[in-house]
């Protein structure tokens, strides 16, 4: 039986090679109901992808998997702190668990730490680095956006 421990050696594994093939040291594995059910490595250099992280990798796969978005029921292990990108895009996708095996702290040293995001985003929106604006315009000759989405056949 496998345990998380044994999912997070898995994702340590995957962010091993990913290291050995010039790529940045992160793995992640979804499971659910115990087993494996896609894995995903850091992909930001081989297909210059910002957002080619390792969960986001392992998540896309366990989607087209299951034929679905939602992974409800779900856990993913991964080898570092997830950002968060990650973080939300996991939320997005109804994951219930996630388990990391090294921290911010643990990626600081050798500048792989998403701490300082994370305190920029806990700022209200006006006192963040990145300029953040509602401007809300409006098509006058479409129906609402929202309105024609819920109304789709």
């Amino acid at each position: 039986m496998s345990t998380p421990d044994t999912f997070l050696r898995t994702a340590i594994e995957l962010a091993y090679a990913n290291v050995e093939r010039g790529a940045r040291p992160f793995g992640a594995v979804v499971v659910k109901n115990g087993e494996v059910l896609a894995t995903g490595v850091n992909e930001v250099i081989r297909t210059n992808d910002p957002t080619a992280h390792a969960e986001l990798m392992a998540i896309r796969a366990a989607s087209q998997k299951l034929g679905s978005p939602n992974l409800a029921g779900c856990a993913v292990f991964a080898s570092g702190h997830p950002c968060p990108m990650c973080m939300a895009a996991m939320r997005l996708a109804g994951v219930t668990e996630i388990t990391y095996a090294y921290s911010n702290d643990d990626g600081a040293p050798y500048g792989l730490s998403t701490a300082a995001i994370y305190a920029d985003l806990a700022k209200p929106f006006s006192e963040q680095a990145m300029k953040i604006a509602y401007l809300p315009v409006r098509l006058q000759s479409r129906v609402d956006l929202y309105e024609a989405w819920q109304g789709r056949s």
